[in-house]
């Protein structure tokens, strides 16, 4: 995608359609412009991954690691996994964050319905304080690791400005195929789990400023874990249950510290 300008994290745009003009009959050119809307309209309304093997499918892909996330938000679960061998410093980065709770209270602030669905930046997107750790993790700005991968509804790809070398924190996930997103953006990983949350998102009321279709409510990340695979027995429940406590403390202790301190 041709990029012009700067451009606000993540800002990925539709391709524009342009037509040929052709002498033609009145009703000949009707017929073809009705045509031509019909078939972008059944385009629009097949998806590109059955409801129910969605997230067998997504669970399947070779180039996905043993590493899971979890984002619980406000509308349900979000699981994903990382390709840790297409782009590593983007993955090690995100998972980094991740382990550091940075996403906890962040939110999704654009939700464009069969094209993506964008997790705000950390700085300036999350509701909690951060502590300096995380914001020295979140001001970091990775290396464009592209990729002949392609842009299909589950993928996720980092956002970035005109800068190949801008990402930080913000990402979307790919609520169908985007071809013309192929090479231009970081695609790091994909869902594994949670597509029926994804389409509950993209049910709900939106409304536009410039090229964004944005939420009329907030869809809040209210927590987020992560897990391995490959690890056996109750010890993936023990480490899961563990992790979600001490980040829960941790996201206490900084409100306690800054409101009644």
């Amino acid at each position: 995608m041709q990029i012009q300008g700067k451009m606000t994290p993540l800002d990925y745009s539709k391709p524009e359609r342009t037509h040929k003009k052709k002498k033609r009959g009145v009703k000949e050119t009707k017929m073809a412009g009705l045509l031509r809307h019909v078939a972008a309209a059944l385009l629009c309304l097949v998806p590109p991954a059955s409801l129910a093997g969605a997230s067998t499918y997504y669970a399947s892909d070779p180039n996905l690691g043993s590493a899971r996330v979890v984002f619980q938000t406000n509308h349900g679960d979000i699981e994903f996994g990382f390709f840790p061998h297409v782009a590593p410093k983007t993955v090690e980065h995100i998972y980094k964050l991740v382990r550091l709770g940075c996403y906890n209270t962040n939110h999704f602030f654009r939700v464009d319905k069969g094209f993506v669905a964008q997790v705000a930046a950390v700085v300036g997107g999350r509701k909690a304080p951060m502590n300096e750790e995380q914001e020295q993790q979140a001001e970091k700005s990775i290396v464009g690791e592209f990729s002949t991968v392609k842009h299909v509804r589950g993928i996720l790809s980092m956002g970035r400005y005109s800068d190949p070398d801008s990402a930080s924190s913000s990402f979307s996930i790919l609520l169908g195929d985007a071809p013309h997103l192929d090479g231009q953006y970081a695609v790091f990983g994909r869902v594994t789990k949670g597509d029926d949350t994804l389409r509950k998102l993209e049910r709900l009321p939106t409304h536009k400023e410039g090229i964004f279709v944005m939420p009329l409510e907030r869809i809040e990340i209210l927590s987020t874990y992560y897990y391995d695979i490959e690890v056996e027995g109750c010890e993936t429940e023990k480490s899961i249950l563990k992790r979600r406590l001490s980040e829960s403390a941790s996201e206490v202790e900084r409100w306690r510290r800054k409101c009644f301190v």
